[in-house]
């Protein structure tokens, strides 16, 4: 009973965090956001503490069922080790924990945590690393799938799906979560849960808590007959039947050994403490300790998970913006990049970024896309070759789990000066060609941009653009809508700080 409700827990929570990912109407963050607010590593950055005492409790309580039943990469692991040596049984065995690794990853994840190193938390972090899996590997396959159902609709003069355009933002980082997906799928085909329990930091903080937690997996010494079945079934290689005992730091609780041991000698019980052998016990004595009811307890256990999902609030927020078809461009060089509106700071989002890739992925304007800088490696930046960042659009806030972007009112994003626009004379179309243009000034949504003339005794001739740094708030839109080829005309330069006008 354990098991069935765990993979029944543990499919609906996979599919909701992948279709969040994979969502392309940005509408379903309204109902789905809570499945990444509930992630441990976003929640520890963004200071949710209702989330992260509730984990807390929760792994004291269960165990490491965050590992099988909310952490999606867990749980992508789980089905590929089902998978695994063609579903061939009896395939695992007990081995002893793998300290120094385990130990020495979580060292190095606590000082880039510390040293604001993004980079080494990003790869890292396990929400992340599906989060980028499904957005680079699996969102240009289900973009492609919905583009051919709208070329049918269209035959049949139907709109009921309408074709985005499919593309790679960024390739390093289509290569780190292709290198990332193999390197884990090949662990859990062979070795089940060895990533959890070896590399993941997320997996040995929680090990701390799950070694204490009040249910936990224990063996009847009475019934268990040491047919090994259980050992060579744990994809935790936690359980050694020879010993009869079980290394619940590394127990994600999956119910696989209960389900597997034909003796009934395994329990999902409370802890007890070892209670003292009378000195003088005759050999006919049956034992008389109560078996404990598992349908019960692995009922209280989904409970206690829908209800811990539950408690966790969802944000309901419309989400406006469109998508406007513009030509290819080059990016300028930025000496400074451009952070989204909500970041604060290039340094809140260098230190609170998790790089999950979900607002790269939501963003409706295409503007968003990960770094390909050391520093803040794969965190996103801003480039307006494909669109700007629209005044009525805040979806990256809305979608952040993290806090590296904090939750913004349009009134307010309109006033916040994430850079501001500089003008390159070389390029200019009336400086170049001899034309008047004005496409900067007509689009600047803050009027930042008045155009004056290049020749200021002669009115009647070329017309170029100035930009008010006390106005422009950096949003794009003169450098995405510039006509000129390939680099435009204008262009923005970020702000360390953000700055409201």
């Amino acid at each position: 009973m354990l098991r069935k409700i765990r993979i029944a827990i543990a499919t609906v929570m996979i599919t909701l965090v992948t279709l969040l990912f994979l969502d392309i109407t940005g509408t379903l963050h309204t109902w789905l956001g809570w499945v990444a607010k509930i992630q441990f590593l976003p929640a520890l950055m963004a200071l949710n503490a209702v989330v992260i005492v509730a984990l807390v409790v929760l792994t004291l309580i269960f165990g490491r069922i965050y590992c099988s039943v909310i952490c999606p990469l867990g749980i992508m692991q789980d089905i590929i080790a089902w998978q695994g040596w063609g579903r061939k049984k009896n395939r695992y065995r007990y081995s002893r924990e793998k300290r120094v690794a385990r130990y020495g990853v979580l060292a190095v994840f606590i000082v880039a945590f510390a040293a604001g190193i993004g980079s080494v938390v990003a790869l890292l972090a396990p929400y992340s690393s599906y989060g980028r899996i499904v957005t680079n590997l699996l969102r240009p396959v289900y973009e492609a799938g919905n583009n051919l159902l709208a070329a049918i609709a269209e035959h049949f003069d139907s709109y009921a799906f309408y074709s985005t355009e499919v593309w790679i933002k960024s390739l390093p980082t289509f290569a780190i979560a292709a290198t990332t997906f193999v390197i884990i799928a090949v662990m859990a085909w062979r070795g089940g849960r060895t990533y959890c329990n070896t590399i993941c930091p997320v997996g040995t903080i929680l090990s701390f808590l799950s070694r204490n937690s009040w249910l936990k997996i224990k063996f009847d010494e009475e019934k268990c007959r040491k047919c090994g079945k259980c050992s060579r079934n744990c994809k935790a290689a936690c359980i050694d039947f020879k010993a009869m005992s079980v290394d619940h730091s590394r127990c994600v609780v999956c119910g696989d050994c209960l389900e597997m041991c034909e003796f009934d000698a395994l329990h999902y019980c409370r802890r007890k403490k070892a209670a003292k052998k009378p000195v003088e016990t005759k050999a006919t004595d049956a034992p008389t300790a109560e078996t404990p009811d598992q349908g019960r307890r692995a009922f209280l256990v989904g409970a206690a998970i829908a209800t811990t999902a539950a408690t966790i609030g969802q944000e309901k927020q419309k989400v406006d913006g469109g998508l406007a078809a513009i030509e290819k461009k080059v990016a300028p060089h930025r000496t400074t990049p451009v952070t989204p509106p909500g970041s604060l700071s290039a340094k809140n989002m260098a230190t609170r970024c998790t790089a999950c890739q979900l607002c790269v992925a939501q963003c409706p304007n295409e503007v968003l896309r990960p770094s390909t800088d050391l520093k803040k490696f794969m965190q996103p930046t801003m480039s307006y070759e494909r669109g700007y960042c629209r005044p009525e659009c805040n979806r990256c806030s809305e979608v952040c789990p993290a806090g590296a972007i904090q939750p913004i009112a349009l009134p307010e994003k309109v006033s916040t000066q994430i850079g501001h626009a500089v003008w390159i004379r070389e390029n200019c179309i009336p400086v170049t060609d001899g034309v008047s243009c004005g496409n900067c000034e007509r689009h600047c949504p803050t009027g930042a941009i008045e155009m004056v003339p290049l020749d200021p005794d002669d009115e009647l001739g070329a017309w170029i653009p100035t930009v008010d740094e006390t106005r422009c708030i950096g949003c794009g839109a003169c450098e995405n809508l510039c006509p000129a080829r390939p680099l435009s005309a204008i262009y923005v330069e970020g702000h360390e700080v953000h700055k409201q006008i």
